[in-house]
């Protein structure tokens, strides 16, 4: 009886526990539901308070950051550019509040579609007054399109301009005994540098100086349409004389150059704001306009329209993966599924250095398929689209991209560590017996053996012709032409279009209004986003995300919120090491494009020291 009565307090215990974890998510439940009900959008001044990056498509939030882990917003660019070109027309916004304080920054094509949208509120009347501690050259892209850029005293502009230095770990594999067993097309390949040499290479010199100069001019084209009297160009060639002249006042020198209008306290901002949109209620300076509420109240009905628009954001890899990863047979799947719904034509925007070349592969049968069965495709490219990113665009009937977009990197390479040295370090040996000449191989124990190693290499040399013959095929070139141009070499959107790689100059208006002619819609331009759905477990981690308070708080000066950069730099240069390591072994991929977080979040995210170990620890 002992035993039946233990039994029985078991079967008990277990039924308490599945009612308390069932009641547990009714709650949670019921708390997402009431949380989901759109909140009244009164009058005021619409809050654009930027706590992290903009994106072409945010990652869904985990549970960690929704019960407690570290916050860092990405804004979806279209939400922000909807919100501001409502904002002009609707009479409940009576101005713009543009706090950049903990802005990360974000691509230069994506700030520039963005900085177009804050001009055209300001060219309809309404102040955009903007504010922050240390304006970096993205930041200050979105402030210069204000009307009115507050600085804080103890703040300063800093534009640096595209550039910066690489991490080389050739001298650390030599001593920690790895090898790096690179296989590579294109002389301007420079993704696998980092593990062969010490330094940049003269090639990958000239590429990285063309394109910073390209992405510079970029730029400045940008704040000179938005803020004309303001002398850039003179505070580029010699900021520290400047600073100098106004004896050493960061704050002094930006005035002095007309990069700003005032510098005040963040008192006197709010207060400039409540006097545009009247005073807020408790803790509140201003009225306040809450950008999410605001977003959700304006958003357009993107369920009906004839043109699907599928989102190619983040690194390419095989298989299956959420928002803010461009996984292979997800976004095939969003094809396969929007061409299924009756999609009359589709838009494929793309923001990818590339990754797998099996899912780009896949990503452009899906294309193919879909023009196969009469549907016209017009490709909008990003901030970049090079590399896999490119390859998969290829099925378009016209590409669009903009002067700052980085694309090309026609190239292959793989990268296979092996660990020989080390184990000789150790002390350890290898050894073994072999049926064939690849029995065991690729060996990482030993390193891959003659005959792997040209395997590889013959592999890749393929993935390259095949390349070739793709691009030469969608672009009317011959593999030669594209050899010439490609080499992994990569170009600026500028540049593209000279050279055939894109159509035309545009973003995704003029790729929706191109799909629509191709399709004979006439003026129809209704668009119906094409994206995973959202669990019942998605929707309540963003509830809850959504609900939190940001973690970060403002910086104290400009050189406490310079120092971030780095630490965010070298924390995503670890996270590119990992990914290259443990990704497929044949790449069609671009490095020199910039840092894309891994799956399942950036490196940022993470935090700088948990990523620095972690990869250091393997």
């Amino acid at each position: 009886m002992r035993f039946v009565g233990a039994v029985w307090k078991l079967l008990v215990g277990i039924k308490d526990g599945l009612v308390l974890i069932l009641l547990l998510l009714f709650f949670g439940f019921l708390y997402a539901a009431l949380s989901a009900r759109p909140a009244a959008v009164g009058d005021g001044v619409l809050d654009l308070t930027l706590t992290g990056s903009v994106v072409e498509q945010p990652a869904r939030p985990s549970w960690a950051e929704a019960l407690g882990g570290e916050v860092v917003r990405d804004y979806r660019l279209r939400d922000l550019t909807n919100a501001l070109r409502s904002a002009k027309t609707d009479g409940r916004v009576k101005a713009v509040a543009l706090d950049l304080d903990g802005f990360t920054g974000g691509g230069q094509a994506a700030l520039g579609d963005l900085a177009g949208a804050i001009r055209e509120v300001r060219a309809s009347g309404k102040p955009v007054v903007a504010y922050g501690t240390a304006f970096s050259s993205d930041s200050y892209q979105l402030a210069a399109a204000a009307s009115e850029i507050w600085l804080n005293p103890l703040g300063g502009v800093l534009i640096a301009g595209p550039g910066g230095s690489n991490l080389y770990f050739k001298g650390l594999l030599d001593k920690l005994g790895v090898t790096a067993n690179v296989y590579r097309v294109g002389t301007y390949k420079s993704a696998v540098e980092p593990y062969t040499r010490s330094d940049m290479s003269p090639e990958a010199r000239e590429n990285y100086q063309a394109l910073a100069g390209a992405l510079l001019e970029s730029w400045r084209h940008s704040v000179r349409t938005s803020r004309p009297k303001a002398d850039v160009d003179s505070f580029l060639r010699d900021m520290p004389g400047a600073v100098a002249a106004a004896g050493g006042d960061m704050a002094r020198a930006a005035l002095a150059a007309g990069l700003v209008d005032k510098v005040g306290e963040r008192q006197a901002f709010e207060a400039r704001l409540a006097a545009l949109g009247g005073e807020g209620a408790g803790e509140d300076a201003f009225r306040r306009i809450a950008l999410p509420a605001f977003v959700r109240d304006v958003g357009a009905d993107d369920g009906a329209g004839p043109i699907g628009l599928v989102t190619v954001a983040g690194t390419i890899v095989d298989g299956q993966a959420g928002p803010g990863t461009a996984a292979g047979d997800t976004i095939a799947e969003e094809i396969a599924r929007g061409v299924d719904g009756g999609i009359k034509a589709l838009v494929v925007r793309v923001d990818s250095p590339g990754g797998s070349v099996m899912a780009s592969e896949r990503i452009r049968q899906a294309l193919i398929a879909a023009k196969a069965k009469g549907i016209p495709v017009v490709v909008s490219m990003g901030n970049v689209a090079a590399s896999g990113g490119y390859w998969l665009a290829m099925p378009a009937d016209y590409i669009y991209a903009e002067p700052s977009t980085i694309t090309g990197s026609i190239g292959v390479f793989g990268v296979l560590p092996s660990f020989q040295g080390s184990l000789e370090k150790l002390g350890i040996g290898a050894d073994g017996v072999k049926s064939t000449p690849l029995s065991g191989e690729p060996d990482l124990l030993r390193g891959p053996s003659p005959e792997a190693n040209a395997l590889i290499q013959t592999s890749v040399e393929a993935t390259y012709r095949r390349f070739l013959d793709i691009v030469a095929q969608a672009r009317r070139k011959t593999p030669s032409q594209v050899d010439a141009i490609g080499q992994g070499r990569v170009w600026d959107g500028g540049t593209a279009r000279q050279l055939g790689l894109v159509d035309g100059f545009g973003g995704v208006e003029e790729a929706v209004a191109k799909a629509a002619a191709l399709a004979k819609l006439g003026d129809e331009r209704g668009v119906r986003y094409i994206e995973p759905p959202k669990s019942v477990e998605d929707e309540l981690v963003e509830m809850l995300a959504n609900d939190r308070e940001d973690d970060g708080t403002a910086p104290a000066d400009a050189f406490a919120a310079f120092a971030e950069a780095p630490k965010r730099q070298l924390a995503a240069a670890f996270a590119e090491v990992r990914l290259l390591l443990d990704g497929p072994v044949l790449q069609a991929r671009c490095l020199e494009c910039g840092p894309v977080p891994a799956a399942g979040g950036s490196a940022e995210r993470q935090g700088f020291w948990k990523v620095l170990v972690e990869r250091l620890l393997g």
